[in-house]
């Protein structure tokens, strides 16, 4: 096996491991607010837990990499992860549960910006967007197991033990193999020959440009309605809607399922067609199924919407981090990705928290809502970075 081949492997095995906890959470949280017998909106500060976790290693990624090696934040992150999913299964209360949610999120931060960024240097379109399937394998996964353990009348803390001891193994994998993560010398000598006079920018001058932070925005909203709809359709479906437990946890799997077939199916065809066009119109036919989720004319039409929205947002965000070095500038890049990572996960947990609090108010119902509103923003960022980067494109104008 070739040095690339085995790396890309590698980076597969690691998003893997990044999605199963997100898959996890939004099926198994009606059963831990039971037993912790605490609010079903108290999901969101979990979420804002893990999320201080991820904003802090992902923001810091590039600092981070320049003092340790991939190979080693890989291993060291896998290993976090592992520790915070055994120790929510140990968990004898709730506020536990946030501090490990703070070690998880630590762990992947660092190995999402890390290998978003490694990967747009070194992978193409359509590997990113196979990178990011195997994210949605492990997302896909998590409920399964969830599902599976509920159904079989036990405790939802064996998903976690379950999960946890397949990052535990993930870690040593990663470790056994960090060497091969460092940098070929020779391709970065060739790099640096082929662009002396294109140095990284500074961190503050990346946040200088606007456009980075209309990425940032469409990232933060990109973030949010994937996981609004992931931690509250289950609650939705089961709570509001009275569809069996076993079924809303099947149809969750469903959503995952068609988050990740969408980016295999993409990564064929990511590297021959038009990424702007192409992602406008996944974005359009993604809140078309936040509408029939939401509206749910008929109990097939709402599912078809859900899983419409796991599949036309399931080429966006990698195909965005590929589009990145091109639209603010390659000095920018490895900068403005760690941003637009840490603003995915600022996202994810805003949003997921925001629409907790909203039901509170208005009730379950508003989840739909929620998720169509969502999308339109998500849309709306879309078209504001695209008009922003291409003057710059044109124009060379700072952006």
């Amino acid at each position: 096996m070739s040095r690339a081949t085995l790396l890309a492997s590698l980076a597969f095995l690691a998003f893997i491991s990044l999605g199963l906890p997100d898959g996890l959470l939004g099926v198994s949280w009606p059963s831990i607010s039971r037993g912790f017998d605490v609010a079903l909106d108290n999901l969101g500060l979990v979420a804002a837990a893990t999320t201080a976790g991820y904003l802090t290693s992902s923001f810091l990624g590039g600092a981070i990499l320049r003092h340790v090696s991939l190979g080693m934040v890989l291993a060291a992150s896998t290993l976090a992860a592992a520790l915070a999913l055994l120790g929510f299964a140990a968990a004898p209360a709730f506020p536990p549960l946030l501090v490990l949610g703070v070690l998880a999120g630590l762990g992947g931060g660092a190995v999402d910006a890390g290998l978003n960024a490694y990967g747009a240097r070194h992978f193409s379109a359509r590997t990113l967007n196979w990178l990011h399937a195997f994210f949605g394998l492990g997302t896909t996964l998590g409920p399964l197991i969830v599902t599976g353990v509920l159904s079989a009348g036990l405790s939802w803390r064996l998903s976690y033990v379950i999960v946890g001891v397949a990052q535990l193994a993930l870690a040593a994998t990663f470790l056994a193999t960090r060497a091969r993560w460092a940098e070929d010398p020779e391709a970065i000598a060739a790099a640096e020959e082929a662009a002396p006079d294109m140095p990284d920018a500074s961190t503050w001058a990346t946040l200088r440009r606007p456009s980075v932070w209309l990425g940032m925005g469409l990232f933060f909203f990109y973030s949010g309605i994937e996981m609004a709809t992931a931690q509250w359709s289950y609650s939705l479906m089961t709570l509001e809607r009275g569809i069996d437990p076993t079924r809303a946890g099947v149809f969750v799997t469903l959503y995952w399922g068609s988050l990740m077939v969408g980016r295999v199916l993409f990564g064929l065809i990511a590297d021959r067609v038009p990424l702007v066009p192409v992602l406008r119109g996944c974005m359009i036919l993604a809140l078309l199924g936040a509408l029939l989720f939401w509206l749910q004319p008929t109990p097939a039409l709402a599912l078809a919407g859900l899983m419409g929205i796991g599949f036309f947002l399931a080429p966006i965000f990698a195909s965005l981090v590929a589009m990145t070095p091109e639209r603010v500038g390659r000095a920018h890049a490895d900068s403005a990705i760690g941003f637009q990572i840490a603003s995915a996960g600022l996202g994810g947990a805003v949003l997921v928290a925001l629409t907790g609090w909203a039901t509170r108010i208005w009730g379950l119902g508003v989840i739909g809502i929620a998720i169509v509103l969502f999308a339109a923003l998500l849309w709306a960022f879309y078209e504001g970075f695209i008009r922003r980067t291409a003057r710059r494109m044109n124009l060379s104008d700072p952006a």
